[in-house]
């Protein structure tokens, strides 16, 4: 029985993960087009009916999966193959750790809505997002093409330099809920400031929230941090790929948008917490999963909006950006945050 339920978890968190990660390729292009006053995609059609560009999707995985594989000459093959699956593999990995609801009560047998209750969920995701660089890597480098290797260390050197600023910018959110459990943090944030404000994060960190709202974009390595994909100057780790491989490289740019819209959501808006609304009847552990769902589609259309509204930073700008202001600013938060704890308390 209690297999079965961490199946079904894992199914549904999968399921719900891959779709919305398909459905934001639609969405990035038809938000674009609004932006820039177009129609946008609207041209694939089943029986005629268009469906405002639904479909192209669809139409999309039938092209690249029936697009031809090639391998370049010198390249190393099992390399080659190997560097989208790591990519894909270790993103989906990381959604392990993250709470989706709170504990659903099933015949007297509690369901904890989160696949691994690990209480040290967030070195866990952090440590799932760093091995994301060895498929970045190991593409570059099995490409046999020197283009595709300085993209490949264009990404690694992009994702290591922000994941430190990152990881120091979640300090403050471990010291004011005391914990690296992501169900804790989540729990500590319905509790309620002054009796009426509710404890999120982005109100008792506002700082870091911003620091690794700007970090985890960098880490996807999207607008205006796409440098290591920079398709107007022909370079990129997936230069040489294509059918399904380039499409698992492009899959895993959606996911870990997904995934840093979770982490948003997780760490700074409280989760699947809704405020001053507690319990754990059917129906509020419903609204709580509902909540958590429509807080993550709020910042995929968010990284999107600022996707399609930023240029991007030159690679100079890009590393003083990271080490010569966000960085500094990180440790100077975790001092505040330590002073004002140590004077409220």
């Amino acid at each position: 029985m209690d297999l079965a339920i961490e199946v079904i978890k894992v199914v549904v968190v999968l399921f719900g993960v891959l779709n919305l990660a398909g459905l934001l390729t639609w969405v990035e292009r038809k938000q674009s087009a609004v932006m820039q006053d177009r129609i946008g995609a609207n041209r694939a059609s089943i029986l005629g009916i268009r469906a405002f560009g639904l479909f192209h999707p669809l139409a999309d995985a039938a092209k690249l999966i029936l697009k031809e594989d090639f391998i370049p000459e010198g390249g190393n093959k099992v390399l080659h193959t190997l560097a989208p699956f790591a990519s894909l593999f270790f993103a989906l990995l990381a959604f392990a750790a993250i709470p989706f609801g709170n504990v659903l009560i099933l015949d007297g047998k509690e369901i904890n809505l989160q696949i691994a209750n690990l209480n040290v969920g967030i070195l866990y995701i952090f440590a799932m997002m760093s091995m994301g660089v060895y498929g970045v890597v190991l593409a570059g480098w099995s490409s046999n093409n020197k283009y595709s290797l300085l993209g490949g260390l264009r990404a690694s050197s992009q994702m290591i330099s922000y994941e430190i600023t990152m990881g120091v910018s979640i300090m403050g959110i471990i010291m004011v809920y005391n914990s690296l459990d992501l169900q804790e943090i989540v729990r500590r944030q319905g509790e309620l400031l002054w009796g009426f404000i509710p404890k999120w994060g982005v109100i008792t960190q506002p700082l870091a929230c911003l620091l690794f709202m700007t970090a985890i974009i960098a880490e996807t390595k999207r607008i205006p941090f796409d440098l290591p994909e920079g398709e107007s100057e022909i370079i990129g780790y997936f230069t040489e790929y294509s059918g399904m491989k380039f499409g698992m490289f492009f899959m895993t740019d959606f996911v870990e948008t997904v995934l840093a819209a979770a982490l948003m959501t997780t760490l700074f808006f409280g989760g699947w917490q809704i405020p001053y609304v507690h319990g754990n009847s059917l129906t509020i552990v419903i609204l709580q999963v509902l909540a958590f769902t429509l807080k993550v589609i709020f910042f995929c259309w968010f990284f999107m909006l600022i996707r399609w509204t930023l240029p991007r930073f030159r690679y100079d700008q890009l590393m003083k950006l990271g080490w010569k202001m966000m960085l500094p600013l990180s440790l100077a938060n975790i001092f505040v945050t330590g002073l004002v704890i140590l004077l409220w308390n």
